[in-house]
């Protein structure tokens, strides 16, 4: 069977990738391999060592990142665009904001002079690209959102503003008491302000009121069950389209024309 290699910048945005792929290719069962972090052999929910997008970059520059063509078929490279400026990839040129192709294609050519332009050109054709503009929490909300604006959102996905609001509404303005584990000492977990700056159309919003729980914490669980809607083929063809960075994470795939093998067909 063909193999994944993950290069991501967390264990949330493999655990996101995995159940996308599971969907693509109508198969839960597909061989996915965490590269960057790796995965706990343990615990499917902790990853050793560090993840940031600056470990994305050094995994990239890392002789363990050309030998891992010799044992997977194929490695995605994920990274967020939030803080793009922190690698040096401006989100603005003359003409003013960037269209998250544009973005995306100065973070691939950042990728491509890390790598190596001529280690690039010989396996270029077995990279897949996952640009998240500017989160990959951002290619969730089609699955919360049926208007368009909402689903193609593409700043503050997450929304600190709602983590606020939220606390400020049902602890107190200025508790100590941290948002991160406000979902444990509240059931059921409370509704944002509808009016406050940011605390409309936000992933976290929706998954206070139909999950009782946010994100904010990163729990691999939360993830899971969230993109877990994903693995149906259906579902995911009719949302990746909605995101301009997500419908090009698919389209990359599909540029591949990769055919999977089922063990029954050998």
């Amino acid at each position: 069977m063909i193999s994944f290699g993950l290069i991501t910048e967390g264990l949330s945005d493999q655990i996101v990738i995995e159940n996308i792929l599971a969907g693509y290719f109508k198969n839960p069962n597909l061989d996915i391999r965490p590269l960057q972090p790796e995965r706990d052999k343990d615990d499917e929910n902790k990853f050793t060592g560090y993840g940031s997008w600056s470990q994305v970059f050094a995994y990239c520059r890392s002789r363990d990142f050309q030998e891992s063509f010799q044992f997977n078929g194929y490695i995605i490279i994920q990274i967020d665009t939030d803080v793009s400026e922190q690698y040096g990839i401006s989100q603005q040129d003359e003409n003013g904001e960037l269209t998250p192709e544009q973005l995306i294609e100065k973070v691939i050519a950042k990728f491509k002079q890390e790598i190596g332009e001529d280690f690039y050109s010989k396996f270029q054709q077995r990279i897949i690209w996952a640009i998240s503009v500017h989160s990959i929490e951002c290619w969730l909300l089609p699955l919360y959102y049926k208007d368009n604006n909402k689903k193609s959102k593409l700043k503050n996905c997450l929304s600190i503003a709602t983590a606020k609001a939220i606390r400020a509404d049902f602890v107190g303005a200025g508790s100590p008491i941290s948002f991160i584990g406000i979902d444990k000492f509240y059931k059921p977990a409370p509704t944002p302000r509808l009016n406050h700056p940011g605390g409309c159309y936000t992933l976290n919003k929706e998954l206070v009121k139909k999950h009782n729980f946010t994100v904010d914490a990163k729990k691999p669980e939360y993830y899971r069950e969230i993109s877990q809607q994903y693995t149906k083929h259906k579902v995911l063809m009719a949302c990746y389209q909605n995101n301009p960075s997500f419908n090009s994470f698919v389209v990359e795939i599909a540029s591949k024309e990769i055919v999977m093998v089922l063990e029954e067909d050998w």
